[in-house]
């Protein structure tokens, strides 16, 4: 079974958090089924994992709560407390008044008493309850951050939630919440990866205290929102035949150098264990140098969920 690193989050307090710097994403489009689900993340455990990435829009919060759930009856795990759950406050429910409902649906679903880190899904409220993507741009509405936030600390002062962060924020929305916010997010999770670096935002959460985590650290190659620049990389791919590695596992590393820690996710047993295989090594300053000059996708952060749209949509330059 593979060791983990874990990272120091900043907290409130004496509430000192630790998160593994990996975790598995559990989300798939189309959705994987329950069992397909279950038995990935039952695996995952076995290989290592000990950090889950899940979301009430995924609609696998309650896939995940069975896999653990199972994973304590057959002793993969002694204890709930031996694993660390990302879940996410969905965009149709971004109000005040429906935050603590819904992190105790996500309790329900998850099967457990609080939440490690419970994150902003996207800094934007839908004025309805959305399933399907891209949304109709009548229905994307401004956040109103400041009572959100209010009861997102409620939720972590009533043990809810042990952490509380955000998602997709960019520095300007950064900057507005901490001007108010009486416990500042520990986590802003961010699409990134050696083709979408995002410096100059992630330079701006490191003085902040704010920790970054990566999701579609290999570019989403097969969305509609990535491409194959990563994976099919020519740079990336020289640095890993020279190091014996995958050109996925160069990456995930580039990320892990960044002091960034990763959501990754295949339910492939194989790639599933190769992700976490990424420990034993270090790129060398010619090899950070080389990927730091990487061409860099032009576009749009909210593309997965806003399609074409230019509602709140951010490009590189601007985060």
């Amino acid at each position: 079974m593979a060791k983990v690193p874990s990272v120091t989050l900043s907290s409130c307090g004496d509430d000192i958090q630790t998160m593994p710097v990996i975790g598995m994403g559990t989300s798939s489009y189309p959705r994987a089924d329950p069992e397909t689900a279950k038995a990935a993340i039952l695996e995952a455990i076995r290989a290592g994992y000990r950090h889950f990435d899940t979301a009430a829009a995924y609609g696998s919060e309650k896939d995940l709560g069975e896999a653990i759930a199972e994973a304590l009856r057959l002793q993969l795990i002694k204890s709930r407390d031996e694993l660390f759950i990302t879940t996410k406050l969905w965009a149709s429910f971004a109000e005040k008044d429906l935050v603590l409902p819904s992190i105790k649906a996500s309790l329900s679903n998850l099967q457990v008493e609080y939440i490690d880190m419970y994150i902003i899904h996207w800094p934007f409220k839908l004025g309805k309850e959305v399933r399907t993507m891209p949304v109709e741009r009548d229905l994307v509405q401004p956040l109103d951050i400041k009572s959100v936030w209010e009861a997102m600390e409620e939720c972590k002062k009533l043990g809810l939630a042990r952490g509380i962060g955000v998602s997709n924020f960019t520095s300007s929305m950064l900057e507005e919440l901490l001007s108010f916010a009486e416990i500042p997010p520990a986590v802003n999770q961010l699409e990134m990866n050696p083709a979408w670096q995002l410096k100059k935002l992630r330079d701006f959460c490191k003085a902040k205290g704010i920790h970054v985590t990566a999701y579609s650290p290999l570019g989403a190659a097969r969305t509609k929102w990535g491409d194959d620049r990563v994976l099919g990389s020519d740079i990336i791919e020289e640095i890993a035949q020279a190091k014996g590695k995958s050109t996925a596992q160069i990456s995930l590393r580039w990320v892990y150098e960044q002091g960034v820690s990763i959501v990754t996710k295949s339910y492939n047993k194989e790639r599933m264990r190769q992700n976490l295989d990424i420990f034993d090594f270090c790129l060398t300053e010619e090899e950070l140098e080389k990927m730091s000059h990487l061409p860099q996708r032009k576009g749009v952060t909210f593309a997965s969920i806003l399609g074409p749209h230019d509602i709140v949509l951010k490009v590189d330059e601007e985060l």
